[in-house]
């Protein structure tokens, strides 16, 4: 078995929000993946005394540990048992009810010596390489799949120039359209402090003898594919095969400083967290 990650913030003078970890069980016979994508909280108040790593690191942990321990529940009940778990170790100095209360993206990978089970909740990638080579991506399409409004405020932005007081405003505006659609029904959903959400997740199955190699990306390293079109999925788990994670993000990063303003690859952030993870089973 190969296991390899990578993880390397998008500022370095701020904490990288995104967690990553695999572990082993001392049998040698399964393992489990979790990857996370903190969601940077807009400035201002967001009702909780911690940070986003914080967050990431207590509901990582968790996942890991139930995914690992707890083989006779689902992932999706394992999803939901370790954002019940995280709320409640904040639930009395926090107000979980905040709409930004600290959240994350979910991949979740557990095999074992018959099956490969997966689950993704928002926008972060799983990569599933079949025995025979073909690559196929789970995802969940659902920021891409938002009202056409969303759309149109966030090309008012991008037509505005930098810096501008106008374009300040207009991302304002796109900001609070796209908030009124986070954990609600017809927009998208991540992992907060309600354990419902778990429900909502990408979930599946496989065969252990099918699958040749996992691989988990945060959007922060997905965007080799999906901003910047350098690869499709194919060739980007061939890149994480041959050259792996470090190589992925570092050409990220070398895509990203070509392209500060945005112009070839519109983006909120010039540089964001990144984290990959790739195991060959």
């Amino acid at each position: 078995m190969r296991i390899e990650l990578a993880t390397e913030p998008g500022d370095p003078g701020r904490p990288n929000e995104d967690y990553a970890s695999v572990a082993l069980p001392a049998s040698g016979k399964g393992g489990t993946l979790v990857l996370l994508d903190g969601v940077t909280p807009p400035a201002g108040d967001y009702g909780c005394l911690h940070s986003v790593p914080w967050f990431t690191a207590r509901l990582g942990g968790a996942l890991g540990e139930l995914s690992g321990s707890r083989r006779d529940l689902g992932l999706r009940e394992v999803l939901a048992e370790a954002i019940a778990r995280t709320a409640e170790a904040h639930r009395l100095t926090c107000d979980l009810s905040h709409s930004r209360t600290p959240q994350a993206t979910v991949v979740l990978v557990r095999w074992d010596e018959e099956r490969v089970e997966h689950l993704v909740l928002s926008d972060s990638a799983l990569l599933v390489e079949a025995a025979d080579g073909t690559v196929t991506p789970v995802l969940d399409g659902r920021l891409d799949t938002l009202p056409p409004e969303i759309d149109r405020l966030r090309s008012a932005v991008r037509a505005l120039p930098e810096g501008s007081p106008e374009r300040a405003a207009a991302a304002r505006e796109y900001v609070a359209g796209v908030e009124a659609l986070r954990n609600a029904e017809g927009g998208f959903f991540t992992a907060a402090a309600d354990p419902e959400v778990a429900r909502r997740a990408v979930c599946g199955v496989r065969a252990r003898a099918g699958v040749r190699s996992v691989a988990a990306l945060t959007d922060g390293a997905a965007r080799w594919v999906e901003r910047f079109g350098a690869g499709d999925w194919p060739e980007c788990l061939a890149l994480l095969r041959k050259a792996g994670p470090q190589e992925l993000i570092d050409r990220v990063r070398a895509l990203e400083s070509a392209d500060p303003q945005g112009r070839a690859a519109p983006r909120g952030k010039v540089h964001d967290d990144a984290a990959a993870v790739f195991v060959e089973l």
